[in-house]
């Protein structure tokens, strides 16, 4: 019996190159050719599917769900909705701040219209200019 070897799954434009390559598959053989399979410990073939569908979300730039913490665990995601709290302060939540890749120390100019708040980034170049 030759063991056959197994490859990295494709990912991005490579994948979404190779399923429409293979368009006359089916989506399971799509899924093993493009190397979204597992082999058992008793030598049977498992085809991942949902990691296959999760790749090519991905690749084509589509997000179901937002982009969860890097620590996975879940949690809410961002409604684009904040309240202000009993103190008076708004509050962006991490949602926010994580999907903008924003970190500690990063500094916005906050400029008032009469029913909106806008944050402008600062980059820090700017702040060394002046």
């Amino acid at each position: 019996m030759s063991k056959k070897k197994r490859t990295e799954p494709l990912l991005g434009e490579a994948l979404l190159a190779k399923v429409k390559e293979l368009e006359n598959l089916s989506k399971e053989e799509k899924a093993k050719q493009c190397g979204y399979y597992t082999i058992t410990k008793n030598g049977v073939e498992r085809v991942n599917m949902m990691k296959f569908y999760n790749a090519l979300l991905e690749a084509k730039e589509i997000e179901l769900d937002g982009k969860q913490a890097s620590n996975g665990r879940g949690g809410r995601s961002a409604s684009y909705r904040i309240t202000v709290q009993a103190n008076g302060n708004l509050l962006i939540g991490a949602a926010y701040t994580k999907q903008m890749d924003l970190k500690p120390g990063d500094e916005f100019e906050i400029s008032l219209g009469r029913k909106h708040i806008r944050l402008k980034q600062i980059d820090s170049e700017e702040i060394f200019e002046e």
